[in-house]
């Protein structure tokens, strides 16, 4: 499964035959007059190309639907004109029905079940399987059969096809539409799982695999299952036209609908061009192969007519893109194994529906317990000082239990799932690594995102803070940074399940109160010694406050008067006794304390009963 070749780079899969070729004007030579007038092509008439790259990933990531339909148009145009034309002596054959296909497979018409199972199983045919093969990639099939346990696939729906016969459908149908969808179980769990098979038309996107996914997703968030949707499709069935369209707006109706009931996890491994990127994005969670998946709603070659931008597919739409740039992806993998792996793991610790706990795991304190003293030794003596709160984290967490959300996007903060004692808890921190832990537009999404999904789901969430503020700057400010930040105010406000914070060292201004403070319902809010709870650091202090005295005081005394006045602000305002002797501060801990007290306090606010004001929804600032 190495070497994998770009889109551009494959041979011919003749998903499309509508779009192999250049138009021309007429395109029968037999039925036109012999002229010595060389034949016009649409391309020279119009002026740019028509010839699409052949392979049909190509063609379907780097056009769109309006220019295939616009395509689609000019043919039925040309070709009318040109029956007009036709010399009147040259005899016409009958027309073919279009109610059936001119070729049937034995096969087809068998009513053998043993024949028809074998013809669901050939998907779009060995030379299609044999193409997915080349690229890298496993069929629909394989796919379901490597991410659930040996011998628990139900499938639903494997003889539907489709009942459209518009630009050559009625020659082109196939068992089941393009789409593999039924049950299963994944390490014993019982799950909805539906695969996109690109061997049969592209796996694009049409009316019955909208009512398949429909179905599923029906039966899935009725009988509470997670949902897993394995995605590789040129995107919607052009020849279908508003059938195909309808079909995604039932899609995404639906996928609305399961939101915040059941988990649903997007693996990307293929391409999904145009309006079927949406479907993806309004799942939990996007999980993308990298080097085989792409997602974009405009290819490289429409933004180059329309812009003039010159941009390659990967920079547009590739995994590193959206995993570090965009935030659609969630997780990338190196292969199809591994996205696939991903999803198993991601699964593993979150519950099946909305009133499910997560999975819990059987833990042995004796072998589980990390090394909870090296956490004295984390924060550097000077404040200025980085480290990584990842290390924190797995400290405080069962060994090899915690699992980076977003890792690669808004690196300034970190998210995740870990387990406490054998519970799953999800983590939310400032990372001082990198720009010093600050809060900026990105890293306030991410943050919010998080929050809100591991609310939706029962889900603890244990807040490590070390923040000096939000990001400065012009940029922020236009780009609406207010408006991002009050997302993590409204997501933690809004959460009611257990919430539990611990300030390691800076807690400043308004980034201390958005981080999970006191003042907006945290149930158990912890203090290092090293906490610094205040409007502001020191040394800003000291420079505003005691500007005048400052500059009364002769130069070379200057730096000494000024370490004496940030040293008495230290321990008046900053020192975490103070905030603890308010209340803001439940408790002030060593860091070694930290696992066991976190691990208490779960324990305890397990059984959370909320009060929440009856309304229809609130109004997040999104």
């Amino acid at each position: 499964m190495t070497d994998t070749k770009l889109p551009s780079e494959e041979p011919e899969s003749n998903v499309n035959n509508e779009q192999d070729d250049d138009v021309k004007i007429p395109t029968d030579a037999s039925q036109t007059p012999a002229t010595d007038t060389p034949t016009a092509t649409l391309a020279s008439l119009l002026r740019f190309p028509l010839k699409w790259p052949r392979s049909s990933e190509a063609r379907a990531i780097t056009t769109t639907m309006a220019g295939a339909a616009f395509l689609a148009a000019v043919r039925a145009f040309t070709k009318s004109r040109d029956k007009k034309r036709t010399d009147l002596n040259v005899v016409q054959e009958a027309p073919v029905p279009v109610t059936a296909p001119e070729k049937t497979s034995k096969k087809q018409q068998s009513n053998s079940l043993a024949d028809r199972r074998e013809l669901i199983e050939q998907g779009g045919g060995q030379k299609r399987v044999d193409a997915q093969h080349s690229r890298g990639k496993f069929t629909a099939r394989e796919r379901i059969t490597r991410i659930l346990d040996r011998g628990t696939f139900e499938e639903q729906g494997p003889y539907i096809e489709h009942r459209h016969s518009a630009f050559g459908l009625d020659q082109q149908r196939y068992p089941g539409d393009g789409i593999v969808t039924g049950f299963g179980r994944i390490d014993g769990r019982r799950v909805a799982i539906c695969s996109q098979d690109f061997t049969v038309l592209g796996g694009s996107f049409s009316e019955i695999q909208a009512l398949k996914v429909g179905r599923l997703l029906e039966a899935a968030t009725s009988a509470g299952l997670p949902i897993l949707t394995l995605l590789d499709s040129v995107g919607a069935r052009i020849q279908e036209g508003v059938w195909s369209l309808a079909g995604f707006g039932d899609l995404f109706w639906r996928n609305t609908q399961a939101s915040g009931v059941v988990p649903q996890i997007s693996v990307m491994l293929g391409p999904c061009a145009g309006g079927a990127v949406y479907s993806p994005g309004l799942t939990d969670f996007v999980i993308m192969a990298r080097g085989t998946s792409y997602m974009f709603i405009t290819g490289p070659d429409v933004i180059r007519t329309v812009t003039g931008e010159e941009v390659d597919i990967d920079t547009l739409g590739g995994a590193e893109t959206h995993a570090a740039r965009s935030g659609v992806a969630h997780f990338v993998a190196e292969d199809e194994d591994g996205a696939l792996a991903l999803a198993k793991q991601l699964l593993s610790y979150l519950p099946s529906n909305n009133a499910d706990d997560p999975p819990t795991t059987d833990t042995d304190e004796n072998v589980t317990s990390p090394n909870a003293e090296a956490l004295d030794n984390l924060i550097p003596a000077k404040s200025e000082e980085a480290y990584d709160i990842r290390e924190a984290i797995r400290l405080m967490a069962d060994p090899k239990s915690f699992l980076e959300v977003h890792a690669d996007f808004a690196p300034n903060a970190v998210v995740g799932f870990a387990r406490l004692d054998g519970r799953v808890a999800g983590f939310v921190a400032n990372q001082p690594s990198h720009l010093a832990g600050v809060l900026d537009i990105d890293a306030s999404d991410k943050i919010a995102r998080f929050i809100r999904f591991s609310d939706a789901f029962n889900i603890p969430l244990v807040t490590l803070v070390d923040c000096p503020g939000f990001l400065p700057g012009a940029g922020q400010e236009h780009q609406g940074i207010i408006r991002h930040g009050a997302k993590i105010v409204y997501a933690y406000s809004e959460a009611t399940v257990p919430k539990i914070s611990i300030v390691l060292r800076k807690a400043y201004g308004g980034a201390y109160i958005v981080m999970s403070s006191k003042m907006i319902r945290t149930d158990v809010c912890l203090a290092w010694p090293t906490a610094e709870i205040a409007v502001m650091g020191a040394k800003g202090a000291v420079s505003i406050l005691y500007a005048r005295q400052l500059k009364a005081t002769p130069a070379e005394d200057r730096e000494r008067k000024r370490q004496q006045l940030e040293d008495e602000f230290q321990q008046e305002f900053n020192s975490p006794f103070i905030a603890a002797s308010s209340g803001h501060i439940d408790d002030v801990i060593y860091p070694r304390e930290t696992r066991t007290r976190v691990i208490a306090a779960l324990d305890y606010l397990k059984d959370k009963q909320p009060v929440t004001q009856p309304k229809k929804h609130g109004n997040i600032p999104l």
